[in-house]
């Protein structure tokens, strides 16, 4: 967890906009591009992992595999959303636990 010197008002907008579900995600993605900010493009990737870790459940987990998988899977998934949104509120660069890093990676060109 690292604390972010100076996270600008516009930046920490951006990025809890991008905590608001997948199309807040997109919302944010373009304001982003106009102005790179850090801070905003660090909580943009946590939750475009969490999105599609969300949409997998979704899809795969809950229709094919249990329904109860499926439930504890999201309720853990609302857990690690809740873990990332803390961390924009309170200006931090917060990985959510398990999976921050990887999502940091995958999603590094954002």
């Amino acid at each position: 967890m690292e604390k972010t010197p100076a996270v600008s008002e516009k930046g920490k907008t951006n990025a809890i906009i991008s905590y608001i579900t997948f199309i807040g995600t997109i919302i944010a993605i373009v304001l982003n591009n106009t102005e790179k900010n850090s801070f905003t493009s660090f909580h943009i990737r946590q939750m475009i992992g969490l999105s599609l870790l969300s949409i997998l459940n979704s899809l795969i987990i809950s229709n094919y595999v249990s329904y109860i998988a499926g439930t504890i899977i999201s309720i853990g998934l609302l857990v690690l959303w809740i873990i990332g949104f803390m961390g924009v509120m309170k200006g931090e660069e917060k990985k959510v636990p398990l999976l921050g890093d990887q999502f940091q990676e995958w999603f590094k060109n954002i």
